[in-house]
């Protein structure tokens, strides 16, 4: 149970009984006196022996521990322990109970590793365990060692410098002290090699070369298979690994899919040996690399499929056009799941609409951007008729010439110059009366609202 004490109370208490042993025979050594020890007043020698037998004093832990502290801390003082000692012993073993039960007990964000977001409730519901479970540690200490416990405690022991992983959770929470050791000291390893190899890289003025970084992190995999069941192993990999990380990172991307933790296992799981393999593969153009690429990531999708059915995979693989995420965010916002589908095919031929007027080599610019504000409203009517809303308003025609205006049809030859001087009219104001028109490519046969001039109004 206490292991980790057992050498410096062993220590201890052989140091004690070697000094009560040196005191002994101290306390039985012969006085000196005027006459040798052991002549008779007769003159005859003799010779004075003791029955003392030295033996050996055997120590078991077992007689001291006990699963009750009151009675572990009562043995501990009877076999005169310090108190500084105990203080020690009992604070690291308490403290040991208690990351014991943090590690099972809390359930923490960190521990849905299938999730792109953190669950708020799960986070509040961690803080509340943690306090609780700091308050009875707390009490149990003060319980044992008094209301003073706290200026006994091995604050001034050095602590590691090297961030460690936290290995809680129902699987890796449950794994012993020694095996948790040897995950550290495995991961611990990792960052040194990877560390070692972008330094080289940087001295060499070279980027890291992804399939190095690769081998390093398969030889990570190699070292916790080792030490590590398969169950666990995997519980490892879908929290730390590279592979695990860039599937969140994608699930954050299509945003919307929303991945159960059985799903995202099933993806990891579909995905992982495709990732490693490819991970492999050098970043060259020749044929036989190339189809090799491609057909890892044929089998990946084959597998990706597989794992989610056939109506999942549909909308992971929708989830993946930008359009059809907007399509999904704009049906969420307006409470109308079922518009989806609709909403998609709308932007789709707008899309294609868009295309064809921009390639249009009949249009001019003009006419192109009043053929694409003519789209955009359309889109907005179908859209409004997708979600159940109120069509759009109108835009509001615009307002008729004044009546002192008046229309007139340009000939051969004439421009607005011509005009001006004509009707005499500044040419400004014919440029107002033409809001809409283009004087630049005024041709016969266009025709432009001229206002009279106002000594004729």
């Amino acid at each position: 149970m206490r292991w980790r004490v057992f050498v410096l109370v062993s220590v201890a208490l052989n140091v004690a009984l070697a000094v009560a042993l040196l005191l002994s025979l101290r306390q039985r050594r012969p006085t000196p006196s005027s006459s040798p020890i052991g002549l008779a007043s007769g003159g005859q020698e003799s010779q004075v022996k003791t029955n003392i037998v030295i033996r050996r004093q055997f120590f078991s832990w077992q007689e001291v521990e006990s699963d009750d502290y009151p009675t572990y801390v009562a043995n501990l003082r009877d076999i005169g322990c310090p108190e500084q000692t105990i203080r020690d012993i009992i604070i690291a073993d308490v403290n040991t109970l208690f990351a014991r039960r943090r590690a099972t007990e809390v359930i923490t964000p960190e521990q849905q590793w299938w999730r792109t977001d953190v669950d708020t409730n799960v986070l509040a519901a961690a803080s509340a365990k943690l306090r609780e479970l700091e308050g009875e540690r707390r009490a149990l200490l003060v319980s044992l060692l008094g209301p003073s416990w706290e200026a006994g405690d091995m604050i001034n022991l050095p602590r590691p410098t090297r961030a460690s992983l936290v290995l809680d959770g129902q699987v890796l929470g449950a794994l012993s002290a020694e095996l948790k050791q040897a995950i550290q000291e495995i991961s611990a390893r990792s960052q040194e090699r990877i560390q070692a190899y972008a330094e080289t890289t940087r001295k060499d003025g070279k980027p890291p070369d992804p399939i190095e970084l690769a081998k390093l992190r398969q030889q990570t995999r190699d070292e916790l298979a080792r030490v590590l069941t398969p169950p666990q192993l995997e519980e490892f990999l879908l929290r730390f690994s590279q592979n695990a990380s860039a599937l969140r990172s994608e699930l954050v991307q299509i945003q919307f899919f929303n991945a159960t933790a059985e799903e995202f296992r099933a993806l990891f799981r579909a995905r992982d040996a495709f990732d490693q393999q490819l991970a492999l593969l050098p970043d060259a153009t020749d044929t036989v690399t190339a189809q090799r690429r491609t057909a890892l990531e044929q089998q990946r999708e084959a597998a990706i499929k597989l794992a989610l059915g056939e109506k999942r995979y549909a909308e992971y693989q929708r989830l993946h056009d930008p359009a059809y995420r907007e399509a999904f965010a704009e049906a969420q916002q307006a409470d109308t799941p079922e518009a989806v589908a609709a909403l998609y095919a709308i932007k789709q031929a707008v899309a294609e609409e868009q295309q064809r007027i921009r390639k249009d080599d009949t249009l001019t610019e003009e006419q192109k951007n009043i053929e694409l504000k003519r789209i955009e409203l359309e889109q907005l009517k179908a859209n409004a008729l997708a979600l159940g809303q109120p069509l759009p308003p109108e835009e509001s025609p615009p307002p008729p010439p004044p009546a002192t205006s008046r229309n007139h049809v340009i000939g051969p030859g004439e421009n607005v110059f011509a005009l001006s001087v004509l009707y005499s009219v500044p040419i400004d104001a014919i440029f107002r009366a033409n809001p809409n028109v283009d004087f630049r490519k005024l041709k016969p046969g266009d025709s432009l609202r001229i206002p009279m001039p106002r000594t004729a109004q």
